[in-house]
């Protein structure tokens, strides 16, 4: 697997990266939920608590496997990109964003009914009466999501021990409380607190687990940051089995206290429970540690519920951000503010979804159920990336792996693709809000971001290998070779083409037939010479490609078909002369009905050598369709030569200034996505495009210029890519997209 992005400074150890994910996970799910799985299963709800903890602890492995191999920052959605096309990618960070919006979501709402409970015990009939309202709980999750979005637009957010010792010190004295008092409690009582266990049933069960999953995310949130991690190999999996350790210590020893001393002689837990959802834990310290017990878990709850808020918020606006950044969502998400250094459109928008799902889900179950759902679906997709990644890439031998693999991970994807299921079907508000969030991204994507994304994609590819590994493909890059004088250059392009490692090259030799021997003879000395020269160049570039040759009549037909048999993905044809009608004609034949990338190469002189372009001109017309192609070619260029690039857009006399500056930030936002190096990007007004750019081509050792659109009444080959050939002696890469 490939090796991290180089990080400065990893500063988290143990303690740290097993805070951050104590953090995330302890404190307000137990609180806002707890009630809701006791209401729909009773007793069981502490089994459902069980069962959420292996399935989280089997996840927690598989994310703990892809954190320590491949430490960097991002998570589940950084992972996605490796092993998915951007399409899935972006499907996966939809989902990921989701997931953290509606968590905000039940946070808000949690706080919100935290609050109103405690205001409803002040003595005033007015007060009483206003926050009596059932919409007072949506007012004030809003009044929160405000405060904290205004926070976040001024500074990023934060957090610290000093947090995480509060809460579980809150939590350690309500269970010693508790436990202190189910000890004076005679063992038939304790039992009878037990009684009737199930007390919703196997469906209850379910729904309990489904209700609370929410409460067991956190570990997560360490493979989020494991770029920042000290000894990833090492920390990041003991870390993230100690943050499921101890959020088990402490929800199941809670939920025992809850069951036996917080329930008041004649009262039934399921009622008690339905009955105040978001405040069961509130009342049952009341029973066992007085006045004290019940303020005590409201203050901790508001402020439980007001720092998750503002995590979940600050996740969700981070996971925007580097969408924004991969063009899978629109780039004005990853504008920072110059003031304060935050993501505020990322941020808006993220606030702004938050604000309407808490209208939409006014409901703490409503919005827990939501959550888990689409936490369950994350978790799902995170075994099956792992299993992707162990299978097509490896793992080094001193990094945490799996064990029982894959059954482990194979159980950990049914287990939470079949709880998300049941929560859909169980809860059909979840499942509804869910679809319409996949559907509505779908549509936007594909609207306005798939191609921008495509671009990224492929630069992404080009410039690190191990990602097309990871995806499972083999890239093939077709080159038919005639000439011996070009072979060597050829092969240098296309090792540029073919990504190392797992890209592969096909040299393609055609023999002709003839009835004249001596002629024959001939033709297969030339092959033969430029299938040496060739595979003599493979040698010496480290490239070990696959040689074919045929007999065919046609070479334009065989190239078509050896094409189309062997689902090459892109082709590379190396032509001295563009002025010739008939080799015009032919190629634009080829270019029409093959289905795959076409590169067309015009050497200077022969033993050129790829390896000699120094400055390279990329003129821009618009960003459409070769734009991904584009990207492949410049990227894999970079990678093997690091040249000096230039971007050119020519635009006609007349053009204002407004229209001149915002091509030209269009066109800098282009080149900064396809070349790490600063590159030189230029418009130019020009009423005369062709001499333009052939007086910009003498200057330049290669030049890189898309084709025309092929189609029925279209030329791919135009008047701009014959003249250049034919007045320029520079190095020509002309390249058709499919």
């Amino acid at each position: 697997m490939s090796a991290a992005s180089p990080v400065s400074n990893r500063s988290i150890g143990f303690f740290g990266a097993t805070g951050i994910g104590v953090g995330a996970m302890v404190g307000g799910g137990i609180l806002a939920l707890a009630g809701v799985g006791f209401s729909v299963s009773g007793p069981s709800a502490i089994l459902a608590f069980v069962l959420n903890g292996i399935i989280a602890l089997i996840t927690a492995l598989s994310f703990a496997e892809m954190a320590a191999a491949n430490p960097q920052n991002g998570g589940t959605y950084t992972y996605a990109k490796k092993v998915f096309t951007v399409q899935v990618a972006f499907g996966v960070g939809w989902v990921v964003w989701f997931a953290s919006l509606v968590a905000a979501v039940l946070y808000a709402l949690g706080f919100g009914a935290f609050a109103v409970f405690a205001l409803q015990q002040i003595p005033h009939a007015s007060v009483q009466e206003l926050f009596g309202n059932p919409a007072m709980t949506t007012v004030l999750g809003l009044g929160a999501l405000l405060f904290y979005a205004l926070q976040l637009l001024r500074s990023n957010g934060g957090g610290g021990a000093f947090a995480n010792i509060a809460k579980l010190s809150v939590f350690a004295i309500l269970i010693a409380g508790g436990l202190a008092a189910t000890v004076q409690m005679p063992f038939s009582e304790i039992k009878g607190s037990f009684e009737p266990f199930f007390g919703g049933g196997f469906t209850g069960l379910l729904a309990a687990m489904g209700f609370t999953f929410i409460a067991l995310q956190g570990f997560d949130l360490i493979a989020s940051t494991a770029g920042e991690i000290k000894k990833p190999e090492k920390t990041i999996p003991k870390a993230m089995v100690a943050t499921i350790a101890v959020g088990m210590t402490i929800y199941l020893p809670l939920l025992f206290v809850v069951m036996t001393a917080g329930v008041g002689t004649g009262d039934n837990l399921m009622s008690l429970s339905a009955e105040n959802p978001e405040t069961i834990i509130a009342i049952a310290a009341q029973n066992f540690l007085g006045a004290f017990g019940f303020w005590f878990v409201l203050v901790a709850g508001i402020f439980s519920m007001l720092s998750a808020l503002q995590a979940n918020l600050f996740a969700a606006s981070r996971i925007a951000l580097s969408m924004a950044n991969d063009r899978t969502l629109s780039h004005h998400l990853s504008v920072i503010s110059k003031k304060h250094g935050t993501p505020v459109p990322a941020v808006l928008a993220t606030c702004g979804i938050v604000g309407l799902l808490i209208l939409v889900l006014p409901d703490v179950a409503a919005a827990g159920a939501a959550s888990s759902l689409i936490f369950l679906i994350t978790f799902a997709l995170g075994n099956i990336i792992m299993m992707l990644m162990r299978t097509r890439s490896f793992t080094k031998a001193d990094t945490f792996r799996v064990p029982l693999f894959p059954y482990l991970p194979i159980t950990g994807m049914l287990a939470c693709f079949g709880l998300a299921f049941f929560q859909a079907v169980a809860v059909p508000a979840a499942g509804i809000i869910s679809l319409i969030w996949l559907i509505l991204g779908t549509v936007l994507f594909i609207s306005f971001f798939v191609q921008r994304a495509r671009v990224i994609d492929a630069t992404d590819e080009a410039l690190d290998p191990e990602i097309v590994r990871l995806r499972g493909l083999q890239p093939l890059v077709l080159l038919p070779i005639s000439n011996p004088a070009n072979a060597e250059s050829m092969v240098f392009v296309a090792n540029a083409l073919a990504p190392p490692v797992v890209g592969r090259v096909l040299l393609l030799s055609i023999v002709t037939p003839s009835d004249d021997g001596n002629e024959l003879a001939r033709r297969l000395t030339n092959n033969r010479d430029a299938m040496q020269q060739a595979l003599m160049a493979s040698f010496d570039s480290g490239m070990r490609p696959d040689a074919l040759t045929t007999i065919a009549n046609g070479p334009w037909e065989e190239i078509e078909r050896v094409t189309k048999v062997h689902q090459c993905r892109s082709m590379l044809l190396g032509l001295s002369s563009l002025s010739e009608l008939q080799t015009t004609d032919n190629l634009e034949r080829l270019i029409q009905r093959v289905r795959c990338d076409v590169v067309v190469f015009r050497q200077p002189y022969p033993g050129w050598k790829i390896s000699q372009a120094r400055k390279v001109l990329i003129p821009v017309a618009g960003h459409q369709s070769h734009d991904a192609l584009r990207a492949r070619v410049a990227s894999s260029l970079w990678r093997t030569v690091q040249p000096e690039f230039t971007f050119v857009q020519i635009m006609p006399p007349g053009t204002s200034e407004k229209d001149q500056e915002k091509q030209l930030m269009s066109l800098e936002r282009f080149a900064g996505r396809i070349i790490p190096q600063k590159s030189d990007c230029r418009i130019i007004i020009s009423g005369t495009v062709r001499e333009t750019l052939v007086e910009l081509t003498d200057s330049h050792d290669l030049v890189i210029m898309g084709l025309g659109k092929s189609g029925t009444n279209n030329k791919v080959f135009g008047q701009i890519p014959i003249e250049m050939a034919e007045k320029t002696d520079t190095a020509l890469i002309f390249i058709s997209h499919k």
